[in-house]
């Protein structure tokens, strides 16, 4: 039988009626591994190639051939937005089978909760946070709805993989399986995945099942991609080079439904704040939307909406809140200003649009101030802009950033010890580190490590001892796991809701002076009011331009492979195709600044007396690891105030001769990270680092923020370059 007479005939109908000519490759492929395996499967195949018809369509099938006595597919996603937008299209696939699909989060309907838990049934879609709660306080009610769960569909696994919601996925998925002594099959879903080997073995995580990816020849679609580049007066915003900027973000977006992603929430709020007003000076209608995380829920959910039904050429400036796959229509092009973070970012980013039109569009824009002359010439190179192309580049090669599982994450361990204890209840310390290092997300962690973590979080009063020596959730545990910010495993900051009236319109980490203005929903607001008793700060519309006094900042991981790319398009004497006129011109600018410098002949540069950089060429934990081995070997390592330690490391208190010697020496050195200099007050390792011992901090950095290895491979200094 083929892979769609396999099919149940309600979905066959399905397919009919949508006009499908054929399956694709990979939901024939995925067909054959649910129908005719055991296995998991995870399938890695770039945006719109059909992947989620591809895990469901057989899951579906086989739970309406061999109905289960309980719900039958547990689909986890990242955001409840993407539950949602799945939602609708997997209840139309389920309508004429009566299976039904229930959301399980926050914002989800109690009545359909309640009934799917007295007649647990068909599929269910929640968030890691949601089960969390669920397995914590309805841990009798997790045995009935999942006691014969047949598949666990995760969404976006490359969320997920080598972060800390990641483990604290896995770690319940696991919980859930001792609970009710039933394995389910995993089926993950990414379309940007630079290791699919990590990505297996994070989805077999505790299943014992092998699993399966299955290889597709998918052609690229081809794409169209433009770079553009303006300089702009940063001192000043009403200049009119501003206005050029501005103006050529209103025309790559005029009459196209359209993204314009930015990397801050300050810049999408700048740049639709700007959009609004060209049009209302053109006396043009305003389509334009802001969508990011101070955005009030509903606001958020219509712009989404609007983007997705309505066929005006509508505009959302966004963040990454809109980077994932919810189905926002026909979108005709995206717009980044400046660099996206990742060629993964960019990958998900270009995916977005073209779905139906089969070209995707994007466009990259970058402004940046005039530099004086007198600025120190590594400072004038706009290193954004040739991250960019090196990206872009990579995309090319289909290189995606490989992401890593941290072997040692106590502040998940924290975590999941406390809401393992809340409903469980006391237990033997013997027993609960058997339950606890079982876990394959724990299983680098030994005995007596996670014995030093219980003893501090006792002393920290998570936990406490009982009469009867067993461990039990101590009185600030228990104040923790009450909170319903527990449930998170990332940073919930106390925020402002901003408010006209009644109507919320988003949310600020800090308060805005009142009678000063500001810009949210891109719009210019001025604070009437503030109740910091309630967090509210009250607010009425003045229109025109405004600063905004808020900004968001994040960590950001470089890669080796990244930073040796840019290296190379700077060594290159290449004109990319993409280039506007503008961006090929300040390419040949910086590359002129760096070939007179003579800086890349041997990598070092000197800055004033006894003061040199380094370009080091190296990632976040290769460069980590330079800079500690040169602390070690006495050098004094400087802070740049500029940010740009990314690329460039200041040493002082040395000749060129020493510093050439010493980097030598490093590409042969044999050390360990116990003899470097290490930090005596650690950076905090996610929420719950805090309540974690130095010595096992330590180990945790050392593992997530350190690569020796990686740095003697890739550090080139002292090589000639000038033939590259």
């Amino acid at each position: 039988m083929s892979a769609f007479e396999q099919l149940v005939p309600f979905i066959q109908d399905y397919i009919y009626k949508n006009r499908w000519e054929e399956l694709k490759e990979i939901q024939v492929a995925s067909c054959d591994v649910i129908f005719n395996t055991d296995k998991n499967l995870l399938l890695s195949t770039p945006t719109a190639s059909g992947k989620t018809e591809a895990a469901f369509l057989p899951a579906i099938t086989e739970i309406y051939n061999h109905f289960p006595s309980s719900v039958g597919i547990l689909y986890i996603a990242p955001l409840k937005a993407l539950i949602n937008d799945q939602f609708a299209r997997i209840e139309y696939l389920l309508q004429e089978a009566y299976i039904p699909v229930t959301k399980w989060h926050g914002d989800a309907s109690q009545s359909l909760k309640s009934k799917l838990l007295k007649n647990p049934q068909g599929v269910m879609q929640t968030t890691p946070e949601s089960l969390e709660a669920m397995i914590m306080k309805r841990k009798q009610e997790v045995m009935r709805l999942f006691s014969d769960l047949r598949f666990i569909i995760i969404d976006e696994v490359h969320n997920f993989l080598g972060e800390d919601r990641g483990v604290q996925l896995t770690s319940i998925l696991e919980r859930i399986q001792k609970i009710t002594n039933n394995i389910p099959r995993r089926i993950g879903l990414s379309a940007t995945l630079g290791n699919v080997e990590i990505a297996k073995q994070w989805l077999n995580c505790g299943t014992n099942k092998e699993c399966i990816c299955p290889e597709i020849a998918n052609e690229r679609r081809k794409s169209q991609i433009m770079i553009n580049h303006f300089y702009t007066n940063e001192t000043d915003a009403n200049d009119e080079t501003w206005d050029m900027y501005f103006n050529s973000l209103y025309n790559l977006t005029k009459g196209k439904k359209s993204i314009i992603f930015s990397n801050s929430r300050r810049a999408a709020e700048v740049n639709i704040n700007r959009l609004k007003l060209i049009a209302e000076k053109k006396k043009e209608p305003d389509l334009f939307f802001v969508h990011h995380g101070s955005i009030s829920k509903e606001l958020r959910e219509y712009a989404e909406e609007q983007l997705r039904n309505a066929e005006l050429p509508l505009v959302a400036g966004a963040t990454v809140t809109l980077e994932l796959g919810i189905d926002l229509g026909d979108l005709e092009r995206i717009v980044q200003t400046g660099s996206p973070h990742s060629v993964s970012s960019l990958a998900q980013r270009l995916g977005r649009s073209g779905r139906r039109s089969g070209i995707p569009q994007m466009c990259f824009v970058f402004d940046e101030d005039y530099k004086k002359n007198s600025i120190i010439y590594y400072k004038t190179i706009n290193w954004h802009f040739i991250k960019c192309i090196a990206l872009i580049e990579l995309y090319r090669e289909r290189w995606i950033e490989p992401k890593r599982v941290d072997k040692y994450p106590f502040n998940i361990l924290v975590h999941q010890t406390l809401s393992f204890l809340y409903s469980f209840g006391d237990i033997d310390d013997s027993l609960l580190a058997q339950r606890m290092l079982s876990e394959k997300s724990f299983e680098k962690i030994i005995q007596k490590d996670f014995k030093l973590l219980l003893n501090f979080m006792i002393k920290e009063k998570l936990l406490e001892k009982t009469q009867e020596n067993k461990i039990s959730i101590g009185e600030k545990g228990e104040w923790l796991a009450n909170n319903y910010e527990f449930y998170s495993v990332f940073e919930n900051p106390v925020e402002y809701s901003v408010r006209e009236g009644s109507q919320e319109i988003g949310t600020l980490y800090e308060t805005i002076p009142v009678g000063e203005r500001f810009v949210l929903s891109g719009r210019t607001w001025e604070v009437l009011e503030i109740d910091k008793e309630k967090s509210n700060m009250y607010v009425k519309y003045t229109g025109g331009k405004s600063t905004v006094n808020w900004f968001s900042s994040g960590f950001v991981e470089e890669y080796t492979k990244v930073l040796q790319k840019m290296r190379e398009i700077l060594l290159s004497d290449e004109d990319y195709g993409y280039l506007h006129e503008t961006a090929k011109i300040r390419l040949r600018e910086i590359r002129s600044v760096i070939k007179e410098s003579r800086a890349l002949e041997t990598n070092v540069f000197q800055i004033s007396p006894n003061k040199y950089g380094i370009f080091h060429w190296l990632g976040t934990r290769a460069s980590n690891a330079l800079n500690y081995i040169l602390r070690f070997k006495g050098l004094d390592i400087l802070r740049d105030d500029y940010g740009l330690g990314w690329v460039v490391t200041l040493v002082g208190n040395t000749t060129e001769k020493d510093l050439l010697n010493v980097l030598d020496e490093i590409k042969n050195i044999e050390i360990t990270p116990d003899e470097l200099p290490l930090p005596t007050k650690l950076p905090k390792l996610g929420k719950y680092g805090e309540f974690v011992p130095y010595e096992l901090a330590l180990k945790q950095f050392i593992d997530k923020s350190l690569d020796i290895e990686e740095m003697k491979e890739n550090l080139q200094v002292g090589v000639n370059t000038q033939g590259d």
